[in-house]
């Protein structure tokens, strides 16, 4: 079992950098995007770079992620956690050095202390956000600077706090448990319903975990389910 979690994403992208890592789609809008391993890891790398040149963040800082299940928001996870800093998913009053929001969620951004504060519609083609909310930078626009590759000064180590207080090892040891539990096995393409499985435990973490990839659709149209199955090679839903 790997104990971090940038260790588990390295190794589902060297097992095959070239398949699909995280397909995404939002029935609502029509929305697909496929990410490929090396894609991912592209993404992944600006972000962490983003945070650590940009923003001098790196490990004993602190992130606030609030967005839903997207592919952005798997790449901002696993910047983060790249990065260093502990992530907080929920409200939570003490200051955190940066904050991602959503058009939905940046009235409840904006009181967070927080240092740094990017804003992304999660739109389709990651189109920027406009308008961009006052006192927010737009994380699609910004991240684009930033270089492909990330190699950490001080990576992260299994005792870092990756989840609020709880560490990589023991994430990466819930995340194994948890693919367990969901029936998620090495080389399975699991689509998973976002709005079942907002944590992104199950979402995210488990399938990497155990090297599995992941087909994610919000607002599930249970119409094209089968079709989707078929397309996707699915292997498992939840």
């Amino acid at each position: 079992m790997n104990e971090t979690i940038p260790a588990a994403f390295a190794a589902a992208v060297r097992a095959d950098p070239t398949t699909p890592l995280l397909t995404w789609y939002d029935d609502a809008t029509g929305d697909r995007t496929e990410l490929s391993g090396a894609t991912m890891d592209n993404w992944v790398a600006k972000t962490a770079n983003l945070l650590v040149d940009g923003a001098g963040l790196g490990p004993g800082d602190s992130a606030a992620v609030l967005l839903p299940p997207h592919w952005q928001t798997a790449a901002i996870l696993l910047g983060t956690w790249a990065a260093g800093p502990a992530v907080h998913l929920g409200p939570d009053p003490r200051p955190v050095d940066v904050v991602f929001a959503s058009p939905a969620t940046v009235e409840a951004a904006g009181t967070w202390p927080a240092g740094d504060r990017y804003a992304t519609g999660l739109l389709p083609l990651a189109m920027p956000l406009r308008p961009v909310p006052s006192g927010f930078v737009d994380y699609t626009i910004e991240v684009r600077g930033y270089g492909d590759r990330f190699v950490a000064v001080q990576p992260v180590t299994p005792d870092d706090p990756a989840l609020g207080a709880t560490t990589h090892r023991e994430i990466s040891a819930a995340a194994t448990a948890r693919a367990r539990e969901l029936g998620i096995e090495a080389g399975a393409r699991v689509l998973i319903d976002a709005r079942a499985h907002p944590d992104p435990l199950d979402w995210l973490l488990a399938p990497l975990s155990v090297g599995a990839s992941i087909v994610l659709c919000a607002s599930v149209d249970p119409a094209v389910i089968e079709k989707r199955v078929a397309a996707e090679q699915v292997t498992l839903t939840l």
